[in-house]
């Protein structure tokens, strides 16, 4: 099988490192480009692995290329881009140890490289009716929820979500500035009175749920951006899935807050607790996306935002 290799990111991939608006980490994600050819080849001499195939279009934070070990079993080899945390990606996947989750090979964060078990990754939640993701989705998310082990390196919501407020505080567009105060308090509420904090997947949604093989398990989370906190901030993120579509239909802010009940529900998490992170969450997810230059996606998020 031909090799990938002289290597041609996607430009998915290409697009958003080059689209961010801070000049350092623009820099920063120029240089990893450049040298990404070379990291590829020598990981793959490193673990004697076959390459296949780029997976494409892929992510906007790593590059995926599809492989095989020494023994003929298929992996898939991720390498993170500069911004990303492989060590901590690591760290959560060996504690989930393919529980609910992709099965960590090996890794090596200091090049940021990851050898993961392969999934269908052409097969995620959102090609199932909503109704069956959110369920399936719901389900593999609870099996993520598991306590931290002592001594762990994870961030905190509080930690992370203290950064967020501070980019939204500056680059918040004059028009959401109400919604974005908004969500300023219901952080701080919230941070209040957090319940027992567990270890979250931090970027749960359909499109990270792949399909796996029977033996395993229906449905796995690949590409967690893990941290401690509570449940009902992992579930927010998944609030707003589907947003184009969900826009489009009729009475989309009741259909919103019917969704929000249903998930809570089924988690038995406390309705307001979620309303107040998806807010929060699509609101700073807002802002970034207009101070990126997004400003369309940007708007449709703050939208969203003023159902909850």
């Amino acid at each position: 099988m031909p090799s990938v290799l002289p290597l041609d990111p996607p430009q998915r991939l290409v697009r958003a490192l080059h689209g961010h608006p801070d000049g350092d980490e623009a820099a920063a994600a120029a240089k990893w480009l450049e040298k990404l050819p070379g990291l590829l080849e020598t990981l793959l001499k490193r673990w004697d692995l076959t390459d296949e195939r780029v997976v494409s279009p892929g992510g906007r934070t790593s590059l995926v290329v599809l492989v095989r070990q020494t023994d003929g079993t298929p992996a898939a080899l991720k390498l993170t881009a500069p911004g990303t945390s492989a060590a901590r990606e690591a760290e959560a996947l060996a504690c989930w140890d393919g529980l609910g989750a992709v099965r960590l090979v090996r890794a090596a964060p200091e090049d940021g490289a990851l050898l993961l078990e392969r999934l269908h990754g052409e097969v995620s939640l959102r090609s199932l009716p909503e109704s069956k993701a959110m369920l399936e989705a719901s389900s593999a998310l609870r099996r993520l929820w598991v306590p931290p082990a002592d001594g762990h390196g994870f961030e905190q919501v509080a930690e992370r979500t203290a950064a967020e407020a501070e980019m939204m505080r500056t680059h918040t567009p004059g028009e959401a500035r109400p919604l974005v105060d908004e969500a300023l308090e219901l952080r701080d509420g919230l941070l209040s009175g957090t319940p027992r904090p567990v270890l979250l997947h931090g970027d749960f949604r359909q499109g990270a749920v792949l399909s796996a093989s029977a033996e395993r398990s229906p449905w796995l989370a690949v590409g967690p951006d893990p941290l401690v906190g509570e449940p009902a901030y992992d579930l927010a993120r998944l609030v707003r899935d589907r947003l184009h579509d969900l826009m489009a239909s009729a009475g989309a802010p009741a259909a919103t807050r019917r969704r929000i009940h249903r998930l809570a529900d089924a988690l038995e998490l406390d309705r307001e607790r979620l309303r107040g992170w998806a807010l929060f969450r699509s609101v700073r997810s807002g802002v970034r996306h207009v101070w990126r230059g997004d400003r369309q996606d940007g708007e449709a998020l703050l939208e969203f935002a003023g159902w909850l």
